[in-house]
This record gives structure tokens, sequence and C-alpha cells, in this order.
């Protein structure tokens, strides 16, 4: 026979259904680095056969219960084990009672059953007489002979009509000696009732030889015994079937009140869900499962409800930002878009007015572009980047400040003021930020009050509760600002004088770029009232270690006075 392998055919629908589909190793390519390993289902004995490792369906029972609820299904085990546990026990101890009884009744069989025969025997004449006369006793007796009938010694007659007559055996004598004062079980004429029995061959009573052919068997009846072990059976039954209802009424009780915290963690998930999410689990002791559940989902819930409110607060803000974005730049564009109107109109008839036009629409294209650009400036500070991070000095930040503005407005009277000692403030930031932060206070402080009004920079440093912070204080003595308007002034697009034109009031950004900078640099920014009016803003930043003095970082510029009421420079 060939040993080469065989070349499968496959077959079509109209061939043999058996062979169809069916693969063996010699069938499939050969690979020379180890044994041929089928995937996936096979055929075998017209059916597939699903691999070892695919997941066996789970049957109709297990479905069925799983969807039984919680509660019941504890229940349900409670009852079943302690059914099975009373169960158990109360077979052990009828078992155990019944092998008691019974070996009481097989020591009074071999003790006392043969000394009454014995007895018996003694006081009857010699020789196989008259036994007429039978003693009061349970017991019966009888003596049975090879070709002779059976000899009754006991037998009271009140016991064989209440217990019946039992069905002895008829042995051969090597059956007697093997089970020689060996007790067993016979049955009896009666139904439901039977005996316990001894069998031993008849001796001599004078030379104790045996008699040939010859034994006697005393029996005992059972029926008390089982009676007994019945009342017991009845009185487990009962008893245990009262213990089951006890148990499944406490059981259920234990559960249910056990159970309560869930149902109320239920609950609360349902009043979460429809919207409700300052609901809390109930506390439990957390030494418990379910204390130590409800704490965790109180932990959860407490998150997810400032993350949600944090969102909700967010997309509140988001969305009037959009709004206010979106009326500052249409002012601009629609001048830009009426003086482009009047213009290919042709209702402008001079060079004047055209010149004019065009400067409206410079200007609201540069109001335009700055909201752009301080629009583009706080998405980069949402997004979190960092800008490069050098040691910058505040007094050099705040002579520069106050040099700017004096070149813009020489009139009005200007001041550096130390808070400490002298010497440079140094912090760790970025120097383009932090010189925006200082424009935009120092902008504000001009734009905002009447001219000739005095403007103070305050720079030094002082103890924080994390260390030393760099301090700079932007001062104005003017009509300063309503409390009210106090905690909403580092708001996007706000206005504290919502009837200033958009031409002097700015983009409304300048404040909230300076709280994001000042955030982004780790520090803080403030209000207050300047002493004898106007308004102070005061920005703390984390302050790098003292560095060595420098000494020329106010000696030129303008006029400036120190606090000590030295004349400096700007």
């Amino acid at each position: 026979m060939s040993t080469g392998p065989v070349p499968h055919v496959r077959g079509s629908r109209a061939g043999d259904a058996r062979t169809w589909g069916r693969r063996t190793a010699t069938d499939l390519p050969h690979d020379p680095q180890g044994p041929v390993q089928e995937q996936g289902p096979t055929w075998s004995g017209g059916a597939y056969d699903a691999p070892e490792d695919a997941p066996r369906p789970r049957g109709a029972l297990a479905a069925r219960w799983d969807a039984v609820p919680l509660r019941t299904r504890l229940v349900t085990v409670i009852v079943v084990l302690l059914g099975a546990g009373l169960t158990l026990a109360g077979a052990t101890s009828a078992t155990l009672l019944g092998d008691v009884l019974v070996r009481q009744v097989d020591d009074k069989l071999q003790e006392e059953g043969y000394e009454q025969v014995n007895a018996y025997l003694l006081e009857a004449q010699e020789g196989w007489g008259d036994y007429s006369k039978t003693p009061p006793s349970d017991y019966y007796a009888v003596v049975r002979s090879a070709g002779q009938q059976d000899t009754v010694l006991l037998g009271n007659e009140y016991t064989l009509a209440e217990y019946g007559t039992p069905a002895v055996p008829t042995l051969t004598m090597d059956e007697v000696l093997a089970r020689d004062t060996v007790p067993y079980t016979i049955a009896s004429d009666r139904h439901g009732s039977t005996w316990r029995a001894v069998t031993s061959p008849l001796r001599n009573k004078v030379t104790r030889e045996l008699v040939p052919d010859t034994y006697v068997t005393v029996a005992l009846p059972l029926r008390d015994n089982v009676q007994a072990i019945r009342g017991l059976a009845l009185t487990l039954v009962s008893s245990g079937a009262a213990l089951v209802l006890l148990g499944a009424i406490v059981g259920g009780w234990a559960v249910q009140r056990s159970l309560r915290p869930l149902r109320e963690i239920e609950g609360t998930a349902a009043a979460i869900a429809a919207g409700d999410l300052s609901r809390r689990v109930p506390e439990a002791p957390e030494q418990t499962e379910v204390g130590r559940l409800g704490a965790a989902l109180n932990g959860m819930l407490a998150q997810i409800e400032q993350a949600f409110d944090a969102r909700t607060a967010s997309e509140a803000r988001m969305r009037r930002f959009v709004a206010d974005a979106s009326h500052e730049l249409r002012t601009p564009l629609a001048a830009i878009r009426g003086y482009a109107e009047l213009y290919r109109m042709g209702a402008l008839t001079t060079k004047e007015q055209v010149d004019d036009t065009i400067r409206r629409i410079e200007g609201s294209a540069t109001r335009m572009g700055s909201l752009v650009e301080d629009l583009l400036a706080l998405a980069r500070l949402d997004e979190g980047r960092r800008g490069e991070r050098a040691p910058v000095d505040l007094t050099v930040l705040a002579v520069d400040a106050l040099n700017d503005l004096h070149a813009l407005d020489p009139a009005r009277p200007l001041r550096l003021v130390r808070l400490d000692s002298g010497g440079p403030c140094v912090v760790h930031g970025d120097d383009r930020q932090l010189r925006q932060v200082l424009a935009n206070l120092v902008g504000n402080a001009s734009r905002h009050t009447p001219p000739g009004t005095p403007v103070e920079i305050a720079v030094g440093r002082v103890d924080g509760d994390d260390g030393p912070c760099g301090v700079l204080e932007v001062r104005d003595h003017g009509a300063g600002i309503d409390p009210e308007h106090v905690a909403r002034v580092f708001e996007r697009f706000y206005r504290v004088d919502a009837s200033r034109t958009r031409d002097s009031g700015g983009s409304g950004l300048g404040m909230a770029i300076v709280a994001a900078i000042v955030d982004a640099h780790g520090g803080t920014v403030g209000i207050e009232q300047t002493p004898g009016g106007g308004a102070t803003v005061r920005v703390l930043l984390p302050c790098d270690p003292a560095a060595p003095e420098d000494e020329g970082a106010a000696d030129d510029g303008p006029d400036v006075e120190d606090a000590t009421g030295d004349d400096g420079a700007a």
C-alpha cells in the first residue's frame, strides 16, 4: 500500500456529504518545522467539533438563574444550604440511633436470649417433650432439626400477634457454624415488621456435644426500633421544616436589610441620571463592603459633579466669549463695510472726505487687528503654552514701562516707588509676557484717568506663604473702581464703564490677558483702592533668590522719584 500523500479533491454539493470538509493531516501543506495544526472547527461524526478553547454557550438553567434577583438568589441559597445541612444532620442522627438500638437488641439477644433459652431447657424434661408452657417474653426461640417439626421454645402469643411470626431461615450446619451468635435481620409474616435473630447449634446439656443437624434461633422484634426511628425522623422533619421556614424568613429579612444600601445606591444613580448631580449615597460603616462602596461612589460623584460644573461653567464662558468676540469684531467690520459702500456709491465727493474715510477704515482695521491679536494671545495662554523662562528684573520692566508712558504722555507725573531697601527684584518668567502685563496696566491707568493724573509703579520683595515674592503695583489717583465691579474686572470683554466708546475703552481683554499671564507664572493679581482715591493693581510673582545689586537699573530716563525721596531716573 502506498504511503505517499493523498491528494485532496474538493467535493461538490452533489458529492458525498460525509466526506465534504473532512481533511486529514496529509491533506494540509507540510510544515518542516513541526506537525500540522488544524485551525478552526473540524468535521467529526457528521458534525463540526469546536476548538477546545472556544467559549461554551451558557445553559438555559444558568441563564434563568442569572435573571433571578439577587435577593431571591441569596435567600434560595440560604434555604438550600440550611435544608441540606438539616437533612444531613437528621439522616446521620437517625442512622446512628438505629445502629445504637440494633446493637442494644443484639446485646440482649446474645446475653439474655440464650440465658432464657438455657433456663427453659433446664426446667423442661429430658428429651424433646411437650413445651406447652411458654414464659411471658418478647423473645422468640425455635429449635429446628432435620427431619423433625420445628419446636418453639419461646413465643408469647401477644408478641406474635403484635409483631407477627419471624420467618426463620432453614440453614445447613455449615451455615449455622459460620454465623454462630452473629446477629442478622429476618422478615416477619406481618407487613412492616422485622426481627433481629441469632442462630447457634444445639448442644447436649451434659456432654456439650453438638446435636446433629439441630440448631436453635432466638429473635427479638425490631418494630419498636423502627417506630422510634420513624418518630425521630418525623420530629426531625417537622422541626427541620420549621427551621428552614424560620431561616427563610430571617434570611430574607437580613438580606433585605443588607441590600437596602444597594437600593439606595440605585435610587441615587437614577436621580443622578435624571440630572440631580448633588445626590449622594447615604453613609454606612466603612468596615462593611457596602460602606466602602458608598464612600468610593460618593468620592466619584463629587469629582463628577465638580467636573460637570467646571465643564458647564467653561461652556458658558466660551459661549459668552464667542458672542462677545463676534460682537466686538462685528463693529469694525460693519464700519469698514459701510465706508466701502459710501465710496462705491460715490458719496465721497471731496478729497477730504476720502481721506477721512480711509483714516476711519484704517482705524477700524487696526482695532480689529488688535482684537485678533489679543484673542490669539488668550488662546495661547489657555492652551498652557510656556514661553521662554529666564531671570527677569521687575525693576527694569517698571523703569521701561514708565519711560514708554512718559514718551506717550510727557505731561503726566510718573514715579517709581521702592517697597524694600532697593536692588533688583528678580523673578523667573517670560520677559515679553511680563512686559505686556505692565504695558496693559499702565495703558489702562493712562486711558481711564484724566490728563495730568499721577501714575506710580511700586516694585519690591515680600515674604509670602510659599516663599519670597516679587511685587508690582500700578497705582493711579483717578476716580477708582466701584466695589461691585472689582470681582469682574478680569473677565473677558468686561468694561467697568459701559458708556465708553470702543475707540477709547479698549477691547475689554487687557485685564483678562494680565490675569492669564500672571496665573501662567504661578502668581496672583488683585485690585485695591489707592489711599486718597484711585485704583491699585497688585501683582505677586514667585521670586528668585536675591541677586547681586544692579546699580545701573534706574540711572537714566525721565524724572522719577524713589520712595526714600531721592530723585532718580526712569
